[in-house]
């Protein structure tokens, strides 16, 4: 079924494509077809003192705002991941933002954070009834300056705590002026003592304490993923997810988009984010588990980020050019550390 969908898919242009698959998923949903159609993978891992019903995820990017969660549940998944959010709706970049290199298996995404806020994600999730884990990944607005960037994680952390099973905090993203430079030096550790002193905060006045991850990009030397690391141990950082996309254009160099700004993801960054995974897992041991992705596209790429070190893998890029059936290959080759 999804090979025919897909056709029809590919045939539109790539973020209308994306609209019309979560359309359609959503409907099915609705109606009760998903979960006749779909099996269930359970090979239940506990990681960040939580239980997921299997170790392979949805990436964060796919549903923004919160409104399909549920839907993709029903496909497999042991845990989803929302977002990215920000406090303000904001409209992301100008389009086209978006692009497949089905040559190469990948895409490549200059979005910007476009979601329609922060309370209207809180509003989806009140409609949970996924079982599995929800994670909510949340970011800074475009013309927040660098210096406030904290103010909006706060925001949104207070936001949505109640309502996560763990928070992602994306300091990634190649698509925001700046960004990234929040992964470095003394500014990552103000985001993060920031971010830690309001979990504990929240976490009294909830009487419930929900794990804080970060996300890296894969753009790094091994000597700065290493004091990256070092820092979000020193905070008590929860989980580490490696890697978002990449500012790279290695192999995809004679692709008709190769040139196109944005993040590269799929088969490309896969190798990258593996090493990055070994890197973190060497440096940190099992102090702070990791959570891979990058470049999963069948169940070989799975177990590759299982064998350096991932507690978890999540995928997106690969679940748009394999469908469902990517999941249970994923789910097979998980390997216990």
């Amino acid at each position: 079924m999804y090979g025919l969908a897909k056709k029809i898919l590919f045939a539109m242009p790539p973020e209308l494509s994306h609209e019309v698959a979560l359309d359609w998923m959503g409907a099915a949903h609705r109606l009760g077809l998903l979960k006749l159609a779909m099996t269930q993978p359970q090979k239940p891992v506990e990681v960040m003192g939580l239980k997921f019903p299997n170790p392979v995820g949805m990436a964060a990017g796919l549903d923004k705002n919160g409104d399909y969660f549920n839907a993709l549940g029903d496909l497999g998944f042991g845990f989803v991941e929302i977002g990215t959010i920000t406090p303000q709706p904001q409209p992301g970049n100008p389009q086209p933002r978006l692009f497949r290199l089905p040559e190469q298996q990948a895409i490549i995404n200059r979005m910007g954070f476009n979601n329609k806020g922060v309370e209207h994600l809180v509003s989806q999730v009140a409609k949970r009834t996924f079982k599995g884990v929800l994670g909510i990944n949340i970011g800074k607005n475009k013309n927040t300056p660098d210096e406030r960037a904290l103010d909006d994680y706060l925001i949104c952390l207070r936001a949505v705590y109640a309502h996560a099973d763990y928070v992602t905090v994306n300091i990634s993203s190649p698509n925001t002026p700046g960004l990234r430079s929040l992964q470095f030096g003394e500014s990552l550790a103000q985001l993060v003592a920031g971010i830690k002193a309001e979990q504990t905060f929240l976490a009294e006045r909830y009487a419930r304490y929900v794990p804080i991850a970060v996300k890296i990009a894969p753009d790094m030397n091994d000597d700065e993923v290493r004091a990256v690391a070092s820092t979000l141990q020193d905070h008590k950082i929860d989980a580490i997810i490696a890697t978002n996309t990449t500012l790279s254009r290695r192999g995809v160099e004679d692709s008709p988009h190769g040139a196109e700004s944005g993040g590269l993801s799929g088969a490309p960054v896969r190798d990258m984010s593996t090493h990055v995974i070994e890197v973190l897992t060497d440096y940190l041991g099992d102090s702070i588990p990791v959570i891979g992705v990058g470049g999963i596209l069948c169940g070989e790429d799975a177990r590759a980020k299982f064998a350096a070190g991932a507690k978890l893998v999540q995928i997106y890029s690969g679940f748009i050019y394999r469908g469902p059936a990517l999941i249970s290959e994923c789910v097979n080759a998980y390997i216990d550390h």
